[in-house]
C-alpha cells in the first residue's frame, strides 16, 4: 500500500512538471484601481484579447497572471515582486504610468525578467536598464511633435502649460515640449502647477488667460483633463487645448461634454476612426468589436494588444521561454508588425513609431493623422 501511495504521489509529481513545462507563464501589473484604474483596465483587456487571440506560442499554452498596482509606486514594486516570487513568470507586461513603471522596473531588473511596457513614455523608465522595454514612443519626441503641430498647424507663437508636478510623466512631457516649442521659435507666456487629486483650477486658469496665449499644452491625464477644460470653458477661456497621449480615453468625451469639443492631442498610430488600417490593426479592431461590443477600442488597448504580440514574437525567435533568451530577442525586435505601427526596438529599448493626432469632433474622437516632429 505505502508503495502504491508513493508511486501515485510520483506520478503527480511527474504530472504537475509536465503541466507546468507545457505552460508558459506571463505576468501583467496594471493600475486596476485607484486614479490610472480606466488607463489600467483598458490595457488589461488589450492583453487579455491578444492572448485568446494568440494563447500558444513554441506549441506551448500561455497563462496569464495578473496584478493591480493599485496606482501606488509601492504597490507596482510589490506586485512585480509576487509575479516573480509567487507566480514564477518569464516575462511581465506593464505597466500605464510612467512613475509605476518606475517602481516596477527597479524589481523586475534586479531579478533579471523582462519587462514590456504599455504605455509609460518618460525616457526614465528605460534608462540605463537592461530588461525593461516599451511597446510605446517615448516624450522627447510626443513634446516635439506636439510643438510641431502647435506652430505648424495651429499657427500657435505663445503658449501657456498646465503641469501636474506631483506625476512624472506630466513634468517630463511639459519640458520637452516647452524645450521644443522655444526651439522652433515660439514662447512660452506662462506655466501653471497643480497637484494630483486637485479638482478646483480655476486660480491657475484665470492667471493663463490673463497672458492670452494662442494655444495651452496640458499633459494630464484624461480625468483631471476633463475636468479642467470643463472649468476653462466655464470661465470663458476660447484657446485651443492640447494633451498627450495619456488623454486618449473614450470616457473622455463623457466626462467632459461639449467642454472638449476641439480638444487635441497626440497618440499613437492607431484609433478606430482612423482610414487605411494595416490588417494588424483591422484584426485588433474587428476582434475588440467582438470581445467589446460595447466599447469602442482605443490606443491604451491597442498597446496591451501590442506589448503581448512583443513578448510572443521574442519567445517564438528565441526558440524558448527563458528571462535572457527573450530578453535577448526583444533587443533584436525590428519591424515587427503591431496595431500601432511597425515596432522596432532602439539602443536604449524604447519603441520606434509614429505620433498621431487625435481630435474631438462633434462628441467623437477623430484621427487627423501623423505628425513628424521637427
Amino acid at each position: 500500500m505505502k508503495k502504491f501511495c508513493f508511486a501515485v504521489m510520483v506520478l503527480l509529481l511527474l504530472t504537475g512538471a509536465a503541466f507546468a513545462a507545457d505552460t508558459i507563464r506571463i505576468g501583467v501589473y496594471l493600475p486596476l484601481t485607484g486614479q490610472n484604474a480606466f488607463g489600467g483596465q483598458l490595457e488589461l483587456e488589450g492583453v487579455q484579447l491578444a492572448n485568446q487571440e494568440f494563447p500558444e506560442v513554441l506549441g506551448q499554452k500561455v497563462e496569464l497572471f495578473v496584478v493591480d498596482n493599485k496606482s501606488d509606486r509601492v504597490e507596482s514594486a510589490n506586485a512585480v515582486q509576487r509575479l516573480i516570487d509567487n507566480d514564477n513568470v518569464v516575462a511581465i507586461i506593464g505597466t500605464y504610468g510612467s512613475s509605476l513603471a518606475m517602481a516596477g522596473g527597479e524589481v523586475a531588473e534586479a531579478a533579471g525578467i523582462p519587462v514590456m511596457g504599455t504605455s509609460c513614455t518618460n525616457p526614465l523608465v528605460t534608462e540605463g536598464k537592461k530588461f525593461y522595454f516599451r511597446a510605446c514612443f517615448i516624450d522627447p519626441f510626443q513634446g516635439a511633435a506636439a510643438a510641431t503641430y502647435a506652430i505648424d498647424a495651429l499657427s500657435a507663437k505663445t503658449a501657456a502649460i498646465l503641469i501636474d508636478i506631483g506625476n512624472d510623466y506630466s513634468v517630463g512631457l511639459a519640458g520637452f515640449f516647452e524645450r521644443s516649442f522655444e526651439r522652433l521659435g515660439g514662447t512660452i507666456v506662462s506655466k501653471m502647477n497643480y497637484m494630483t487629486g486637485d479638482s478646483d483650477f480655476t486660480a491657475q486658469l484665470t492667471e493663463i488667460m490673463s497672458k492670452n496665449p494662442d494655444f495651452v499644452f496640458l499633459p494630464s491625464y484624461f480625468a483631471e483633463g476633463a475636468i479642467i477644460l470643463k472649468q476653462a470653458r466655464e470661465l470663458g477661456a476660447t484657446f485651443p487645448f492640447m494633451g498627450g497621449d495619456a488623454m486618449d480615453n473614450p470616457e473622455i468625451v463623457t466626462l467632459g461634454g461639449s467642454a472638449v469639443e476641439g480638444f487635441l492631442h497626440t497618440t499613437f498610430g492607431y484609433d478606430p476612426s482612423m482610414e487605411n488600417m494595416s490588417d494588424v490593426a483591422k484584426q485588433f479592431t474587428d476582434a475588440w468589436r467582438k470581445f467589446q461590443p460595447d466599447k469602442d477600442p482605443n490606443v491604451n488597448a491597442a498597446l496591451g494588444y501590442d506589448s503581448y504580440l512583443l513578448i510572443i514574437d521574442a519567445i517564438k525567435r528565441a526558440g524558448k521561454a527563458e528571462p535572457m533568451a527573450i530578453r535577448d530577442a526583444l533587443e533584436a525586435t525590428k519591424d515587427v508588425p503591431c496595431v500601432t505601427g511597425l515596432t522596432s526596438m532602439n539602443a536604449t529599448h524604447d519603441a520606434e513609431k509614429e505620433v498621431g493626432i487625435v481630435q474631438i469632433k462633434d462628441g467623437q474622437k477623430v484621427f487627423t493623422g501623423i505628425i513628424t516632429p521637427r
